[in-house]
């Protein structure tokens, strides 16, 4: 771990990189509602309104990561999963402190 890490217990689903911060998600498409719901194994588990059709979920994973940390789509960058629950989302240049603040289940 960096010395910025160094003493912060890391949720299971963040992990900090040079660019930002990877989240890993399980996606749950056709919800009723678009939230954090608990985790799933090691994953965060958010849920959609968006099927998983076309990159629709996807799209709802940034646009809603985008506006839960206050940063632009451009930083919200899928890095694995496209056609799977399972997903890996860059979110680039936001601090390991601004995102466990706006995260549930860090504890």
């Amino acid at each position: 771990m960096s010395d910025k890490t160094s003493g912060i217990k890391m949720p299971p689903y963040m992990k900090v990189v040079s660019e930002g911060i990877i989240l890993n998600l399980h996606v749950q498409p056709r919800s009723s509602h678009i939230c954090f719901a608990g985790l799933y194994g090691s994953s965060l588990k958010l849920k959609v309104h968006s099927p998983p059709a076309d990159g629709a979920a996807n799209k709802a994973c940034q646009e809603f990561l985008a506006k839960r940390f206050k940063v632009p789509k451009s930083s919200v960058v899928l890095k694995s999963g496209a056609s799977s629950r399972e997903k890996a989302f860059l979110i680039k240049g936001i601090s390991l402190d601004k995102v466990l603040s706006q995260l549930p289940y860090t504890k």
